[in-house]
């Protein structure tokens, strides 16, 4: 029998993903080189997460960060009373988060796997994707949006940042849809989102609590934003 026979549903996901880019090698040669003028690189935290911790939406307990990257939301969130634990595929993102935590003297469980290697059932407060899921392929941004689900506890808050539809003077991402991003075979740096589509998918699982742009921070702020990125915060229904 051919190794390339689908007998079930994720042989499909499997297939699909063969004709995808290979995620890990990619994001382990990004974050190989630590110098470059990456806006996320720097070491502050998501100024919608400051925002949902100082105001009180948002307080304590587990939370599950998902594509943590180099760990500055993790960090900023442990030092403000969250038990964190942080997942990325980079293993060289993961070296670096695990540094800045040491040097903070700080105790995160970061881990170097896919956000579908997970399988946890009700028990996180809060799960934060600071860009991970504009980057997932739609056939298996269905799974990701039932996995942080299947996550949370009753009453647990998704908080979300990804792309809106269009540019600025320091980027942005184009607006396709899924089935455009197939017949490419490319998301062409990242899939944005309307607040309509957002709204479609997430709706069905959560119930959105607030949706606007990020703030702008300059470099010489404590906090991360940049202005064509959606910050949202969802509750479990």
């Amino acid at each position: 029998m051919s190794i390339e026979t689908m007998k079930n549903s994720e042989d499909v996901l499997m297939m699909l993903d063969s004709l995808m880019r290979e995620p890990a090698p990619f994001w382990n040669n990004f974050y190989h080189d630590r110098t470059k003028k990456i806006p996320f690189f720097v070491n502050h935290p998501d100024e919608n997460l400051v925002s949902y911790i100082e105001s009180g939406i948002i307080q304590g307990g587990r939370m599950l960060d998902l594509g943590c990257g180099a760990g500055r939301n993790s960090i900023y969130s442990t030092l403000n009373g969250f038990t964190v634990d942080a997942i990325d595929i980079s293993a060289e993102a993961i070296q670096w988060a695990i540094e800045r935590a040491d040097k903070n003297h700080i105790s995160i469980n970061f881990e170097c796997k896919s956000v579908f290697d997970l399988g946890y059932k009700e028990e996180y407060d809060f799960v934060y994707d600071s860009g991970c899921m504009h980057h997932l392929w739609p056939h298996r941004r269905i799974g990701y949006i039932e996995m942080i689900h299947s996550a949370l506890k009753n009453g647990g808050y998704l908080g979300l940042t990804c792309f809106a539809p269009g540019f600025t003077d320091i980027g942005g991402a184009y607006e396709l849809s899924d089935y455009e991003i197939y017949r490419e075979r490319s998301m062409k740096g990242g899939q944005a989102f309307s607040k309509e589509k957002l709204t479609e998918i997430l709706g069905k699982y959560f119930e959105l609590i607030e949706c606007r742009m990020m703030k702008e921070c300059d470099n010489d702020e404590s906090k991360f934003g940049i202005p064509f990125l959606w910050a949202s915060l969802w509750r479990k229904k």
